[in-house]
């Protein structure tokens, strides 16, 4: 569903454009993201293309829609048949398994103390915005790799739209962390008596979460020392990716408001940002399928029900769901609208409730084939 004023975002171009190497999905958790991101991947392989799609969905459905028995931190490939002439593999994120695995990457003298220290263990599964650092962290493991033509990621769902393209800032920040640059400086490990406001602060912290909890935290910060180059660089690297052209950013929302709200959001900060939006695509809309107004089905409904003919009552059902779905795609076209008039230049895809699930392979196809039919 779009408006007559909206340009159509053309996906088949962009998937079928060997200059395209990234496209990134995001937006609100629940709105179809995880399959959107799949569809376009699949599409991509049909085309020729040699794609991997990283996911964050955890959903058993997605692997089974696939054909895979399960998706874990390492692509798999899907068997898309003799008849394709592209590759396609999946992957779901392991926060852990891609932590441990930048470990061993930058320190790998010290992964077996940094596996066992209790802050590392608390820091993989607690600490905000882990999940989207790991994103970013294995998007930057995929490009670096250079096997595949296309990489399709699907970010994290957040409630907050921004978690992604912020990550590596807040990785930043973290690294140059008084508290970091504490534990870290030459000679002053919490072992050793630390002076001034400095030392009075990690006395209190020290009261209040225990001395053996700072002493792991002082061993894991410095542990990490000699990583913190390799983190910064590889962030940085990241971000520059996402930022250069061969990039498409698509934002996935529901014909609802509080995701197209969040989605308006996620358009201005790409735009504010200087990243290469694509456009929109709206899941689960409910086209108008005749001229019949919501009105006029309700009062012929009314008549067949008041005739009190048996035969009837079908027909009458029939009108009345009818009449609900116009009343549906009325509101979903003034929330579009809505949209449409704070980002007018925003190319719009808009993909039906289908009336099954999404559970295999040809279902995938029905959902590329909508996202791709303007081109």
């Amino acid at each position: 569903m779009t408006t007559s004023t909206a340009p159509n975002l053309e996906i088949g171009r962009i998937l079928a454009d060997p200059n395209t190497h990234l496209v990134v999905c995001c937006g609100a958790g629940g709105v179809g993201k995880t399959t959107t991101a799949a569809a376009l991947a699949l599409r991509a392989a049909e085309q020729g293309r040699k794609v991997v799609v990283l996911t964050i969905d955890p959903a058993r459905r997605l692997a089974q829609a696939l054909g895979v028995e399960s998706l874990d931190n390492d692509p798999q490939p899907v068997n898309l048949g003799p008849e394709v002439k592209g590759e396609l593999q999946a992957m779901m994120l392991n926060m852990k398994r891609t932590f441990d695995d930048m470990v061993v990457e930058h320190a790998p003298e010290k992964a077996e103390s940094i596996f066992a220290n209790p802050v590392y263990q608390t820091a993989v599964s607690s600490f905000g915005g882990t999940q989207e650092y790991m994103a970013m962290e294995k998007l930057g493991q995929l490009s670096d790799k250079g096997i595949w033509d296309l990489i399709v990621v699907d970010t994290p769902p957040s409630r907050n739209a921004l978690d992604f393209l912020d990550a590596p800032k807040r990785l930043g920040n973290f690294l140059d962390g008084r508290m970091i640059r504490v534990f870290t400086a030459p000679g002053r490990g919490f072992g050793r008596i630390v002076t001034g406001a400095m030392g009075l602060a990690l006395k209190g912290v020290s009261t209040v979460v225990g001395g053996q909890m700072l002493s792991n935290a002082s061993v894991f910060v410095q542990s990490l020392d000699t990583m913190f180059g390799g983190f910064r660089a590889r962030s940085q690297r990241t971000f520059e990716l996402l930022s250069r052209p061969g990039t498409a950013f698509i934002v996935v929302s529901a014909a609802e408001p509080d995701a197209l709200r969040e989605a308006s959001f996620f358009v201005d900060r790409l735009s504010t940002e200087n990243m290469p939006l694509a456009g929109l695509v709206l899941n689960r809309t409910h086209p108008e399928l005749s001229s019949l107004s919501s009105d006029h089905a309700l009062t012929v409904a009314d008549q067949l029900e008041s005739a009190g003919k048996p035969e009837n009552a079908l027909a009458a059902g029939v009108l009345r769901v009818h009449a609900q779905r116009v009343l549906t795609a009325k509101r979903e076209q003034r929330l579009l609208q809505r949209f449409r008039g704070a980002h007018p230049r925003v190319p719009i895809v808009g993909v039906p409730t289908f009336p099954f699930e999404v559970v295999d392979l040809d279902a995938l196809r029905a959902v590329a084939d909508e996202l791709t039919r303007h081109g």
